[in-house]
């Protein structure tokens, strides 16, 4: 079964195709990224703009290797929220329309569901059920259960800012680019320094749930960097930098697995932009691999950031197909909000 999936709901204009869940037919992605970043993170207007004037040819692209026939195409998968109101309308849009000329079914999906299914794509070896997923975006951070395909239990996320926001907040302070989880992880690689890597809090660490909160880490980047004079915070980026990510991945190296050890899932899922990190994913590696009956899965760095691959892939294991009149934007969708 192939399906066309497609996804707008930030400042990527994805389009891709893919075969029975997990095979990779083509997947295109258009980012506004570099546009945003002159203006420090995402425009909302300025994203769908640049979203109407890509999807076409994002859209021409991912149908290349069918040469154009969507004969092959049996359903349309796109994402419906959260996400921003104008971009998510775009996708939409271009669902529907598709879905009316080729006479094919839509399948509306959650974008933070989707982020899960990128660790379906192009696996040898399944996960296997019960899962316990960490999602951990720019927007979003949440740890959910899935005993199956469709059934998702939420147990514990952010209570205030999601990590890639934090990321995003303090690369800001430090005068570095957007998006800043990747501006922060170039940076730290570059320290040298031998000194321990704890200036910075892990608030929540000892509380007895799987919360977190990283809205007050921004307060202490801040109140130290207001320590340093101009020259002295250029000497010290590198090192603030550093501290900076290793404070947010220990918070949640620490809460997931201790969710682990709780609840002793068959497979443990890192998924969402902020799964790219490297230091992230060695000490998820570091620490799992100590324990028993667990295996733990990452995607690519390519698959961890927004692509409809992991769209159409969400929406081959979770077949709601509905008519094209009957899908709407969602901006305020929760991981597990029904659809």
């Amino acid at each position: 079964m192939k399906i066309l999936g497609i996804e707008t709901s930030c400042d990527e204009t994805a389009c891709a195709i893919i075969e029975d869940g997990t095979k990779i037919i083509s997947n295109v992605v258009a980012s506004s990224a570099l546009i945003q970043a002159k203006f420090g993170g995402v425009i909302p207007e300025r994203a769908a703009r640049e979203q109407i004037k890509s999807m076409i040819p994002v859209l021409e692209e991912a149908m290349t290797p069918l040469r154009q026939d969507h004969d092959e195409i049996e359903a349309i998968a796109v994402t419906i929220g959260p996400g921003l109101i104008g971009s998510l309308l775009v996708g939409i849009e271009t669902a529907r329309v598709l879905s009316y000329l080729w006479e094919k079914p839509v399948i509306p999906v959650n974008h933070l569901v989707g982020h899960i299914y990128a660790n379906f794509l192009e696996t040898y070896k399944n996960p296997e059920f019960p899962i316990l997923v960490l999602v951990v975006s720019g927007g979003h951070t949440d740890l959910v259960w899935m005993g199956n395909h469709g059934k998702i239990k939420w147990i514990g996320g952010t209570r205030d800012d999601a990590a890639g926001e934090a990321f995003d907040k303090c690369a800001r302070l430090l005068g570095l680019s957007y998006p800043g989880g990747p501006s922060i992880s170039k940076e730290a690689l570059k320290n040298k320094s031998k000194s321990k890597l704890d200036l910075f809090p892990r608030p929540m660490i000892n509380e007895q749930n799987y919360d977190w909160s990283f809205s007050g880490l921004k307060t202490a980047v801040a109140r130290e960097i207001q320590k340093c004079s101009p020259s002295e915070l250029k000497l010290r980026r590198v090192e603030f930098a550093a501290q900076i990510q290793e404070a947010i991945v220990d918070s949640l190296v620490i809460k997931t697995v201790r969710a682990i050890e709780d609840l002793k899932p068959k497979s443990f899922l890192l998924a969402g932009g902020v799964a790219a990190n490297q230091r992230l994913k060695e000490k998820f590696s570091e620490k799992i691999s100590k324990l028993e009956n667990v295996e733990f899965f990452v995607p690519e760095p390519s698959l961890c950031t927004d692509n409809a691959a992991y769209i159409a892939s969400a929406a081959y294991f979770n077949n709601k197909k509905v008519d094209w009149r009957k899908i709407n934007a969602i901006p305020e969708l929760t991981i597990t909000s029904e659809i």
